[in-house]
């Protein structure tokens, strides 16, 4: 089948519907010649296309998976807070068994900071939070002194009170109030 060109670098091919892969073989076989030419069928096209939309879509969901890290970082700090709000009493079932000079660790709530209930040796019942008010650090009742210790930078709390004694904390921790009962001890915010 001849070719011949014809303006601005367009090929006639006789006006025939053939295809260029057609075209190809035509050409090979009886010319015996071999054409180097890149030929795009639509096969290659939607290859092409496939891989785009393939990559674009991986791209996207790389991108999503960093960024929900990042959202629930910022997020969090909201959520927990209006979570922490939310709990105001607590029941600590069979807390009252507690042994005299002994402590135990609670929370409001799954997302709230942890609080100190504390059975001092001459049986009163003390609650209040377990963070320090320095830089957040869990505190820890120390029976033999009396009192509460930070371990991050010595910071000290009156056992009974939570007023600041020494070290860095700048305030006491917060008191909260305490009914005890046979079923255990309730401790809600003050």
């Amino acid at each position: 089948m001849a070719c011949f060109r014809g303006g601005a670098g367009q090929e006639s091919y006789g006006g025939r519907g053939i295809t260029p892969r057609e075209i190809l073989m035509t050409e090979q076989t009886h010319l015996g010649t071999h054409i180097e030419a890149v030929v795009e069928t639509a096969g290659d096209k939607n290859t092409r296309r496939a891989f785009l939309v393939a990559a674009g879509a991986a791209g996207l969901a790389y991108a999503a998976a960093l960024a929900y890290p990042v959202y629930r970082y910022l997020a969090s700090p909201e959520e927990m807070a209006t979570e922490a709000s939310d709990v105001n009493q607590v029941t600590l079932k069979d807390a009252q068994k507690l042994p005299l000079g002994s402590r135990l660790f609670f929370k409001f709530g799954p997302s709230s900071p942890p609080a100190l209930l504390i059975h001092h040796e001459d049986g009163r019942w003390i609650a209040m939070t377990a963070v320090c008010t320095h830089l957040g650090c869990t505190v820890e009742y120390e029976a033999q002194a009396d009192r509460i210790h930070c371990a991050c930078h010595g910071g000290v709390y009156d056992a009974y009170t939570g007023a600041n004694v020494s070290g860095p904390p700048p305030k006491p921790l917060k008191l909260f109030k305490v009914a005890v009962n046979e079923t255990g001890v309730d401790v809600s915010r003050a």
